[in-house]
């Protein structure tokens, strides 16, 4: 697995029932999963011959994230070490503007967009959006089309004054309309190279500055039908992509019962931590289990309810006293750390809370999250 992050530790640790020998290429020592993995390459995924070197004897190459040149997943095939998901489906994954012209060629509903080329073109794409009337489309959301995630590489701007700081990186932007969405929904479905699939409840996922803070699963109040097109749209694009691995769909509820999808993440996805105690078989174990063409576990969900909420870093550096409380308090607690210095705002861990009364799951989920970030006391 490239990449050392908590997606790379909490994967290792599906694999290990399965006597899966795992090799990891991360960053440095102190990374989340090579504090864990027996074997670990630290090195830059960004140098080929480091990649090559690091892929010699393995049976197949995956990711915690979408960063590695897509030249670089070119050369690995071509030496005959299999990528899964491979540099053609993972583009999408790594590039905004070639994953919009693609959903676009397949059909899936995507919020208007288009590439632009400075501030002036901003305020053209606003106009269009506003039919040619003043004062247009704005607000209009810019992304750098590599490189952003958890709210960074996106702005909002409300005028093409505001609309220059996106350009200065050097690379391209993707102007969309700013969606009048009333939730964000996240469809996670898992495929196999000879084409198996599995698709898990669809959920609700609730941002906080750009960051995943809380994924309730299933999303409530979800109508049925609209729940069965989201998993249809999220097996057709890793169809028609030729995703293999764990796909996560992003999506928006907008406020006339339509979905659009807002962003693809090829690998384990936060919107899926709910599955290592919520659902029979985790969004981890499957990835495991695709990449490596084995047949796929059961996504079904154990209980009515299953609430995630991530732990953000705050203002005191050891939680780990956190836990006499947490634990107490609440004996079905799940309690997922990342093994990461504790800095404000940083994802250190999540939570998992589970049963058949949401007001009560949702409660416990906040409180543990809360307590172990040190904002709530008692």
């Amino acid at each position: 697995m490239v990449g050392g992050g908590q997606l790379a530790r909490m994967t290792h640790e599906a694999g290990i029932p399965l006597g899966i020998r795992f090799k990891l290429l991360s960053d440095t020592p102190q990374d989340s999963a090579a504090q864990v993995v027996g074997d670990v390459v630290i090195g830059d995924y960004r140098d080929l011959d480091t990649l090559r070197e690091f892929a010699r004897g393995c049976d197949v190459i995956t990711f915690d994230h979408e960063h590695v040149p897509t030249e670089h997943l070119r050369a690995l095939e071509a030496d005959g070490i299999p990528v899964r998901p491979g540099p053609d489906a993972l583009v999408h994954a790594q590039d905004k503007g070639v994953m919009r012209a693609r959903l676009e060629a397949i059909g899936a509903p995507c919020p208007r967009h288009r590439l632009v080329s400075d501030p002036a073109d901003v305020e053209r794409f606003a106009a269009e959006l506003g039919g040619g009337q003043a004062p247009g489309g704005f607000p209009v959301v810019l992304k750098t089309v590599r490189g952003g995630y958890d709210g960074k590489g996106v702005w909002v701007v409300r005028s093409s004054k505001e609309a220059a700081e996106p350009f200065r990186a050097g690379v391209p932007v993707l102007a969309e309309e700013k969606v009048d969405f009333v939730r964000e929904l996240a469809a996670n479905i898992v495929r196999s190279p000879h084409g198996q699939a599995v698709a898990y409840p669809v959920v609700e996922s609730v941002q906080v500055d750009g960051v995943c803070d809380t994924v309730i699963a299933p999303a409530p109040d979800l109508d049925e039908e609209l729940a069965g097109q989201a998993q249809q749209l999220a097996l057709r694009i890793a169809r028609e992509l030729g995703v293999v691995g764990h796909l996560a769909v992003e999506l928006f509820e907008t406020a006339d019962g339509r979905i659009l999808v807002n962003e693809l993440a090829m690998r384990p996805h936060n919107s899926g931590h709910w599955t290592q105690d919520g659902a029979i078989t985790s969004q981890f174990a499957n990835h495991v289990r695709a990449v490596l063409d084995l047949p796929l576990g059961d996504p079904r969900p154990r209980a009515r309810w299953t609430v995630m909420a991530n732990v953000l870093g705050g203002d005191y550096p050891d939680m780990y006293h956190a836990y006499l409380h947490c634990m107490a308090r609440d004996p079905q607690l799940k309690i997922h750390m990342y093994g990461k210095d504790v800095k404000p705002g940083r994802k250190v861990g999540h939570v998992n809370t589970y049963g058949d009364d949401l007001a009560d799951v949702r409660e416990r989920a906040a409180h543990a999250a809360g307590y172990l970030r040190g904002t709530i006391t008692e």
